[in-house]
C-alpha cells in the first residue's frame, strides 16, 4: 500500500468523458490516469460503458449494428478531500467536454494484495 492510508470519510470522484476525447494528442482518459498517478492519487478505475449520452445528446452505443469508437468512459477515484481539491483545477483544464462529480463515501477497507 506504500503507506497511503485511506480508511474513513473520503471523496469519490467520477470523471465522465468520451473514448475519442484527446488531450495533447493522447486519449484523454489515459492522460487523466497518468496525471492521477503522477499526483500520488491512491488509485483509479476506468470503466468503458456500453451506451450513453451526455450534454451534446449524441447517443453512443457498443451495439454490433453500430460499432462505436467513442463510447462513454468513466474514471472513478476515491481519495481524501484535500487531494481531490488539489487535482480539480488540472482536471478542469483537461476535461473540455464531459462531467466531474464528487460524492462523500466511507472507506471501510483499503488494502494492497499481499505478495
Amino acid at each position: 500500500m506504500g503507506g497511503h492510508k485511506l480508511e474513513g470519510d473520503q471523496i469519490c470522484m467520477r470523471i465522465y468523458v468520451g473514448e475519442a476525447d484527446k488531450y495533447k494528442g493522447k486519449p484523454l482518459y489515459k492522460a487523466i490516469i497518468d496525471l492521477l498517478r503522477q499526483e500520488g492519487i491512491a488509485g483509479a478505475t476506468v470503466y468503458r460503458a456500453i451506451a450513453g449520452y451526455g450534454p451534446s445528446s449524441i447517443f453512443r452505443t457498443s451495439s454490433l449494428l453500430r460499432l462505436s469508437v467513442d463510447l462513454p468512459i468513466i474514471i472513478e477515484v476515491v481519495e481524501n478531500p484535500l487531494k481531490i481539491d488539489t487535482i480539480l483545477p488540472k482536471l478542469d483544464e483537461m476535461v473540455t467536454a464531459g462531467m466531474i462529480t464528487l460524492q462523500k463515501v466511507h472507506v471501510l477497507v483499503y488494502k494492497a494484495k499481499e505478495e
